[in-house]
């Protein structure tokens, strides 16, 4: 990647300039992290889902109705 930095008068460093083929690439990639944080949240969130169900069927828990759960969206 060859990225250039632009600083100010005093040597900070203020902004980067890169070549677009690298800018893309790094949204491609934010792109990808996104869809497997999603899929990672999905999936705790089945794996919590199906051990409610499981405590429903020992008696432990009471779950809410489809027609509750509709009326909270």
């Amino acid at each position: 990647m060859n990225v250039q930095y632009i600083t100010d008068t005093k040597g900070r460093k203020k902004a980067v300039r890169l070549p677009i083929e690298d800018w893309e690439q790094i949204q491609n990639d934010l792109k990808e992290l996104e869809t497997l944080r999603d899929k990672k949240a999905f999936m705790y969130d089945l794996k919590d889902s199906i051990e409610e169900v499981k405590l429903a069927k020992e008696g432990k828990i009471k779950l809410q109705s489809a027609k509750d759960f509709l009326n909270e969206l």
